[in-house]
């Protein structure tokens, strides 16, 4: 009798360990798409709340000075720069430019560092 080889599973830190930084960025993508999709309705209110008149804008500029809140913009900009960057270089890909591994390999890598360095850049100087 022959026993069958049962599927192992993986935790979610050991399967982003195993994976290849060509599908981290992708699974990071997608999980900026949500990010920015479940908070465009808060952004969207707070942007109507502190356009209603000059008293509620001095309040929600006094909510967006707090450190916690500015991290959660931090986090949103993070969202935005990763899932722009990311969606070129699959743009690229779909026009079959830079499938080979190598290339697929360095751009992935090159989509993480841009979009970690802008939101830097850009969260010091919005901070």
């Amino acid at each position: 009798m022959q026993t069958k080889k049962r599927p192992v599973f993986l935790e979610m830190p050991v399967l982003i360990r195993a994976l290849p930084v060509p599908g981290i960025v992708s699974i990071l993508h997608r999980a900026s798409g949500v990010i920015m999709f479940l908070m465009v309705p808060v952004l969207l209110m707070l942007l109507d709340g502190s356009l209603s008149s000059g008293e509620s804008f001095a309040s929600y500029k006094a909510v967006a000075s707090h450190p916690l809140v500015k991290l959660i913009l931090i986090g949103v900009l993070w969202a935005f720069l990763h899932h722009l960057c990311a969606g070129i270089r699959f743009l690229f890909l779909d026009a079959h430019k830079g499938v080979d591994l190598q290339t697929c390999r360095k751009t992935a890598k090159l989509v993480l560092a841009v979009s970690l360095s802008l939101t830097v850049i850009l969260g010091v100087a919005l901070w």
